[in-house]
């Protein structure tokens, strides 16, 4: 990968889990049911991108 990728992927990664993190501090202060599901699920997604992302550091 070139450094300009290596940088993006940074970036991507820094992104993605302070959405999940976000998504997660919001998931714990809402009551209503149905959007707590769906704002854990977001958690979850941001979560799985990153994981995606920090593999193709490992390529």
């Amino acid at each position: 990968m070139t450094d300009k990728e290596l940088l993006y992927i940074g970036d991507a990664l820094g992104h993605e889990k302070f959405f999940e993190t976000k998504c997660r501090e919001a998931s714990e202060q809402l009551s209503d049911s149905s959007l707590k599901e769906l704002v854990c699920q977001l958690s979850q997604r941001h979560g799985r991108l990153y994981g995606e992302l920090y593999g193709l550091l490992g390529r």
